[in-house]
């Protein structure tokens, strides 16, 4: 019998239990900076060592924390749906807990890519990119990211994803960040769609919707419950 698609929704909510910080626009500051320094062209054209330091930290961070369990209770869902997992995270701790389809909306913390070709991708070993580091054709290295201002290249596959889904699982997330907060508007009426979150989101009312105002790591386990009860 063919699996049944699961295609999750994940944000900063489900990371912070492992220790990576989040960002909240409210105070327009991440980790002390100024997000606009440090997460856009602008703040790149303006001050590249600072940025490139600011995601040196964030790396090193990121490879400190470990996975949790609402990590690991999205990866063993694999056992029994189809699952893609479209994440704002910049982080690996998906593809570390066992997720194997990972879609990240907004980059990846381990890569750099080019500043003139952004095609040129390089995997990142260890938690440095520094001024200086090129790529083939002799640019200066960025962090592959998707910063303020800049178009998300992702954000057609994962519509795709989203108008294949059978449920869809929105995890530690506000959905106040677009374009991703979006693809709610991609899901079907008759789609069932489940949300975790300690502070639930606004989700239009709908038949086949699921709240959990929970935390990741406890909420997931829920989760796994039901979609094994009533929708595999």
């Amino acid at each position: 019998m063919k699996k049944k698609k699961l295609v999750v929704l994940t944000g900063a909510g489900i990371s912070a239990e492992s220790g990576i910080a989040t960002f909240r626009a409210a105070d327009g500051l991440w980790e002390g900076y100024d997000v606009m320094e440090v997460a856009s062209p602008q703040g790149w054209r303006k001050n590249p060592a600072l940025v490139l330091d600011f995601y040196n930290q964030r790396r090193k961070n990121a490879l400190e924390a470990q996975p949790n369990a609402g990590h690991l209770a999205l990866a063993e869902l694999e056992r029994d749906f189809d699952v893609t997992v479209i994440t704002q995270n910049v982080d690996d701790l998906h593809e570390r807990a066992g997720s194997s389809q990972v879609l990240h909306l907004h980059g990846k913390l381990f890569e750099s890519r080019s500043t003139l070709d952004e095609r040129l991708v390089y995997p990142i070993k260890g938690w440095e990119l520094n001024l200086g580091e090129k790529c083939a054709r002799g640019s200066q290295l960025r962090p592959n990211i998707v910063w303020f201002g800049e178009a998300v290249p992702m954000m057609e596959k994962a519509v795709e994803e989203t108008l294949q889904a059978d449920i869809f699982l929105v995890v530690g997330t506000s959905l106040v960040v677009y374009p991703a907060a979006g693809l709610l508007d991609y899901v079907s009426d008759e789609t069932p769609i489940i949300v975790v979150d300690p502070k639930l989101p606004v989700v239009r009312k709908r038949p086949n919707l699921h709240l959990f105002e929970e935390n990741a790591s406890t909420g997931m386990l829920k989760v796994a419950t039901l979609v094994r009860e009533q929708y595999s």
